[in-house]
Parts: C-alpha cells; sequence; structure tokens
C-alpha cells in the first residue's frame, strides 16, 4: 500500500470502520506516513496526545475526593467518623480493585476511548450524588455511589500509563511522567475552590459534587478529541525507532498485543521488585489520603479552621506538589542515576518530619499549620508517581496498565482504604493522636519496603 503523503487524518481510530470492531479494541496499523512526515507529525502528536491525558487524568481527580469536603456538613447530619470512614473506603475499595483489572483491560483496548469513557462515568456518579436527594441519605448508599464512583477512576491511570509508554521513550519518560503526574494535583487542588464557589454560587454545599462533575464531563470530551492510542494507529514507528532510544531488553515482540496470561504469569505476578514496590506503595498511599482525606475534619476538630480556611489549605497541599513532584523526578535522574528508591526514601523520611510538625502544633498557629501540610504536600506525590513510573519500567510496554494497576491495587485496598476506615475507627476510639501514631507507622513501612527494592535499582 503506498504511503500516506500528508498528516491529517492519519489516526485509525478516527475511521469508520474501527468502530465495527468493538468499541474499545484497540485500533489497527494505518497505512506508514512518508519519510517527510514522520518527524512534523510526531511532534504534533506527541504534545497533543501528552495534553489529552494531563487534562483528561485532571479531571478524574475532580471528581474523586469530593466526599471527603462534605464531611463537616455530614457529621452535623448526625452521621459519626467511623460511619462516613466506611461509606468513604467505598472508593478505595473499588479503586484499587478497578485498577488493576481495569489495568490488564487497557492494555488490550483504545486507550482514547477508555480513558474518555471512565471519566464521563465517575463524573456522571458525582453529579447523581449531588443533585439526587436521597443519594445522601444513608451510609449503605453512600457506599454504593462511592463505590461505583472508584470502579469507573479505575479507568484512568492505566490508560494514561498505556499512552505514556507508546509515545515517550524509555530515556525521557520520567521527567515527561513527572509532568503528567502534576494532573493529580491540578484537578484535586481545583476541588477546594470549585466547592467554595459553589456553595457561594448555589447555597448548598452538595455543589461540591455536581459543579465539578459537570466540569469533569466537558474534560471528557476534550480528551476523546485529543488523544490517540499509539503512533503506530497513526501511520508513525514505535518511538524507540523514531528516537533511536532503545533499553536493553527490548524487541519488536514488545509492540505486539499481549493475552491476559502473558501479561499476568510472565510478566506481573512473578516479579518480586514489583510486590516490594506495590507493598511500600500501600503505606504511602495510607500517609497521602489519611493527612488529605482528614484534613478539612482535623483542622475544623484540632485547629479551629472553618470551611473556607480548610477548603484553602486542600488547595495549598495539592498545589504544593507541582514543584515537589519535579523536584524528586530530577533527583532520580540527575542525582541517582534513573533509580527511583533512593529519591523514594529522602523524601518519605521528610514526610516522616513533616507529619510529626503538622501533628505536635499545638492550636493558635494556623500559618505552622498550613506549612506543615504544605510540606506534606510537597514531598508525598514524589514517592506516589516515582512507584508508578518503577512499575512501568519493570515490564513491557503492552504490560503497563496491569504492572501500574497491581501497584494501584495495593495502594488504594491497602493504603487509601486503611486511611479512610482505620483513620475513621482509631480517631473515634482513640483520638487524633492515634490517627497521628498510624501515619507515623506508615511513614516507616514505606521506607523499609523501598529499601527491598534497591538491589534490582542498583543491578541495572
Amino acid at each position: 500500500m503506498p504511503a500516506k503523503n500528508h498528516s491529517a487524518n492519519v489516526c485509525a481510530n478516527n475511521r469508520p470502520e474501527a468502530w465495527w470492531q468493538g468499541f474499545l479494541s484497540p485500533p489497527p496499523a494505518a497505512a506508514p506516513l512518508t519519510a517527510s512526515d514522520v518527524d512534523p507529525t510526531y511532534k504534533r502528536l506527541r504534545l497533543q496526545v501528552f495534553l489529552g491525558i494531563f487534562l483528561g487524568y485532571a479531571g478524574y481527580y475532580l471528581v474523586r475526593k469530593n466526599f471527603s469536603l462534605a464531611i463537616p456538613d455530614l457529621l452535623a447530619m448526625g452521621y459519626s467518623k467511623t460511619e462516613l470512614g466506611f461509606a468513604m473506603s467505598g472508593v478505595a475499595i473499588a479503586y484499587g480493585l478497578s485498577k488493576f483489572v481495569m489495568g490488564t483491560i487497557s492494555d488490550r483496548s483504545n486507550a482514547q476511548r477508555f480513558l474518555s469513557l471512565g471519566l464521563a462515568l465517575t463524573a456522571a456518579t458525582m453529579i447523581f450524588m449531588g443533585l439526587v436527594p436521597w443519594a445522601l441519605s444513608s451510609i449503605p448508599i453512600m457506599f454504593g455511589i462511592l463505590m461505583i464512583n472508584g470502579w469507573f477512576q479505575g479507568m484512568g491511570w492505566p490508560a494514561s500509563g498505556r499512552v505514556m509508554v507508546h509515545w515517550f521513550s524509555p530515556s525521557e519518560r520520567g521527567s515527561k511522567m513527572a509532568i503528567w503526574n502534576l494532573a493529580h494535583n491540578v484537578g484535586g487542588g481545583l476541588i477546594g475552590p470549585l466547592a467554595i464557589w459553589g456553595v457561594a454560587l448555589t447555597a448548598s454545599w452538595q455543589s461540591a459534587f455536581y459543579i465539578p462533575g459537570i466540569c469533569a464531563l466537558f474534560l471528557a470530551a476534550i480528551t476523546l478529541v485529543l488523544v490517540k492510542d499509539t503512533p503506530q494507529s497513526c501511520g508513525l514507528p514505535p518511538i524507540e525507532h523514531h528516537r533511536d532510544d532503545y533499553t536493553a531488553h527490548y524487541n519488536r515482540s514488545h509492540e505486539q498485543e499481549l493475552s491476559t496470561r502473558e501479561i499476568l504469569l510472565k510478566h506481573v505476578l512473578n516479579n518480586t521488585t514489583l510486590w516490594y514496590i506495590a507493598l511500600a506503595n500501600a503505606f504511602v498511599y495510607l500517609v497521602r489520603y489519611g493527612v488529605l482525606d482528614w484534613a478539612p475534619t482535623f483542622l475544623n476538630e484540632a485547629k479551629g479552621f472553618q470551611i473556607q480556611q480548610s477548603g484553602w489549605a486542600w488547595f495549598a497541599f495539592e498545589f504544593a506538589a507541582i514543584p515537589g513532584t519535579l523536584a524528586c523526578g530530577w533527583l532520580s535522574d540527575h542525582v541517582f542515576g534513573g533509580r527511583r528508591a533512593p529519591a523514594n526514601i529522602v523524601f518519605m523520611l521528610l514526610v516522616l518530619g513533616a507529619v510529626l510538625v503538622y501533628w505536635l502544633n499545638p492550636a493558635g498557629n494556623p500559618a505552622i499549620d498550613n506549612i506543615a501540610l504544605i510540606t506534606i504536600g510537597f514531598l508525598i506525590y514524589g514517592p506516589v508517581m516515582l512507584i508508578g513510573v518503577q512499575a512501568l519500567d519493570l515490564v513491557p510496554k503492552k504490560a503497563a496498565g496491569t504492572a501500574a494497576g497491581l501497584t494501584g491495587l495495593f495502594g488504594y485496598l491497602g493504603g487509601a482504604m486503611l486511611a479512610n476506615v482505620a483513620m475513621g475507627f482509631i480517631v473515634d476510639t482513640l483520638g487524633w493522636d492515634g490517627g497521628f501514631w498510624l501515619l507515623i507507622a506508615s511513614c516507616i513501612m514505606a521506607i523499609l519496603f523501598m529499601l527491598l527494592s534497591l538491589p534490582r535499582e542498583f543491578s541495572r
């Protein structure tokens, strides 16, 4: 078949016949572009695709943690922290399972449609929760809706990881993923201001659910337009070939789709280092969400903050992560020679110190509380990002979503769920001191499992 001599509309997943092969099936390779079109098309599409997965994943975070901001109002309705922690755990349980299950599906799917569909569905659940009165009428109903939300949330990271490993080569992946990872903070940080604006506009705290949900629906449409599945589906060669950037283990078989059995048994479940970083991720996530999810309540009860103050503290926590994530990625690439675990260990040691300050600072010193919270936000997202990069580096790119899903499974079932359920129960029974002892122990355990991954890191 003759090569195309233009770059417009070259992606195979834009062709009508792709719809008849199954909505989520990976698109076939398009006819190769001419040599003169490859480089300009790659430059244009890489920027476009990166922007798509950035905006798309930021959209997922607009509709992930809305429930946390509503906890003070739900407490005023008579619910206990234990009950609300249980309800909130629905997201973590479903998300952890979905991230692994959907990871294996995303490795065999069209990332463009997979990512956009998941965002639209998770946005719809939050709009429903905010607009339908009975959605907040009981703990079982809240738990169920949040589980549905969590399941659809699990479609975001694996699809983004699939796009990343196909469009960006190994030597640039760390820095590019550090930038992409900031989507967590852009989306998560904007929940606070959107909630404040929504309450001012509607005089209803339920707007913290549906206004971010409406924004996320718009982002889903934008993501569908911008993201493309693979370079080959757009008539381009593999990124490794284009940039002449190969790992020692790369071969042409890495461009072939793998079966679920091959992904799981050959590349993921027998990988000891992947299990170590998955366990470390559980404790990192417990600290991350143990601080973030309970910040509005802790600051209100222990420090006397009002919702406006805690909303801006939430915003500051998330946006402090932007320079922190970039710094952690730079440290791993330029100081530790592409090794992720040493940078993770340094950052988690600093997180431990900041958690102690956040806990022990007495009420009446809001500046110190905010500085401590900002410091935790600056530090914690570096390990969150780098564990994901480690997972992608440990497997072939056609298994990237599943590897990321395994670390996510541990992060959310072992970490975020405990941050919701265990923190609520411990604070109810032992007070905030008990909750902070849990956070301190989690920092220490995360560091220990990161140490176990060092031998593999230094053998590369």
